[in-house]
């Protein structure tokens, strides 16, 4: 939902594919989304399940610690034809581990993923929500990898791989049909491996609210720059400064202009 609506404020047309319980929360989330003007038809409603819960632990701002509850709706998204006609009509394609948890949501993303759209894979490894024989199977479909500085190490021990940026992004680039990698730095910045190729960006320093969302921001970022065809370079900044400003604020989904971010 964060990458949706930063996408959103960037100005790009995004899609949810989630659901929601149909309880108090799930129409509060839905109210939610269309104060951003999101459009949302692509959010199931499910009787039988509740509505997500997360649980943060916020006592380390740049480490939030996340409790999510199971199962929920949205480990039951149903595929439809519908949706899938409006994912092969897309650009992109952004998913991840977590919405997967569940083999049922699974297999509907693998039904999507078979479209030739670009497809970008957010790790976002929350434990023990996660499994690395489906990780393996999602990095068959990816086009762009995006992971943190810590995924890194889990990555590197689950390959068997040393824990540097040369060491698991040379193993991927060439075991997996993935054309960038992206690992974020925290407030170190971030970096984009490139088929050996290494560019940096040091980030840009502001005062931490907290950290929910932030990595959120800088896919979007990333994803607005790279549709929009921009060098890599302006797109790894631009994303970075989406990043940076969405952890100066408080939330995953604070509400901006996208010239307010360009006018940093």
């Amino acid at each position: 939902m964060n990458v949706a609506l930063n996408l959103h404020q960037l100005g790009i047309d995004a899609l949810l594919i989630s659901a929601v319980g149909a309880d108090e929360d799930g129409e509060k989330l839905l109210e939610f989304i269309k104060s951003f003007d999101l459009a949302s038809p692509s959010v199931q409603v499910k009787k039988n399940y509740k509505t997500s819960r997360v649980l943060v632990d916020d006592s380390d701002k740049e480490n939030m610690k996340y409790n999510i509850v199971s199962p929920v709706a949205w480990d039951f998204i149903q595929w439809d034809e519908i949706t899938d006609r409006k994912v092969l009509q897309s650009d992109a394609l952004i998913f991840g581990t977590l919405g997967v948890r569940n083999h049922f949501s699974l297999e509907t993303l693998l039904g999507y993923l078979k479209h030739p759209v670009l497809r970008v894979f957010d790790s976002n490894l929350r434990p023990p929500n996660y499994d690395f024989e489906v990780i393996e199977k999602l990095l068959g479909f990816t086009d762009i990898l995006k992971i943190n500085e810590d995924e890194l190490e889990v990555f590197a021990h689950y390959f068997q791989t040393k824990p540097t940026v040369d060491g698991l992004c040379g193993y991927l680039d060439q075991h997996f049909p993935i054309e960038l990698i992206c690992v974020t730095l925290g407030a170190k910045g971030a970096l984009i491996y490139n088929k050996g190729n290494v560019i940096t960006h040091p980030g840009f320093k502001v005062k931490l609210q907290d950290s929910i969302g932030a990595g959120d921001a800088f896919l979007s970022g990333f994803v607005k720059s790279y549709l929009d065809k921009k060098p890599l370079t302006e797109t790894l900044e631009l994303a970075c400064k989406v990043g940076s400003f969405v952890a100066s604020q408080k939330g995953g989904a604070p509400r901006y202009s996208e010239k307010s971010i360009f006018n940093q």
